[in-house]
């Protein structure tokens, strides 16, 4: 969230005025830190939520299946049928996470 502020505002700020600017209000973030953040990977977790969530999005709104109307549960059942996503189950709980 402060690595997306921070690039918003960089072109016009800088990024070592807004990391002071951020520290002097309580948001201690260093310009190397937001530096790291931007050339990391993405996580697994995150690559694999992006996917999962795509399928979600299918299943929840499509009109033959989920009428939009499908909640967790039931998100989670029509993904447990189609076997999963990419050959992979996907918990109850990652859905109900990536649904809110």
């Amino acid at each position: 969230m402060i690595v997306e502020f921070i690039d918003e505002h960089k072109e016009e700020l800088g990024v070592e005025p807004i990391c002071r600017v951020l520290r002097e209000h309580g948001l201690p973030i260093a310009p190397s830190t937001y530096r790291a953040a931007r050339t990391r990977p993405l996580s697994a977790r995150t690559q694999r939520d992006a996917v999962v969530l795509d399928r979600i999005r299918v299943v929840h709104g499509d009109r033959a299946i989920g009428r939009g109307l499908y909640g967790v549960r039931k998100v989670h059942a029509q993904l447990t049928r189609e076997g999963g996503v990419d050959g992979r189950p996907v918990s109850r709980r990652q859905v109900e996470r990536l649904m809110r």
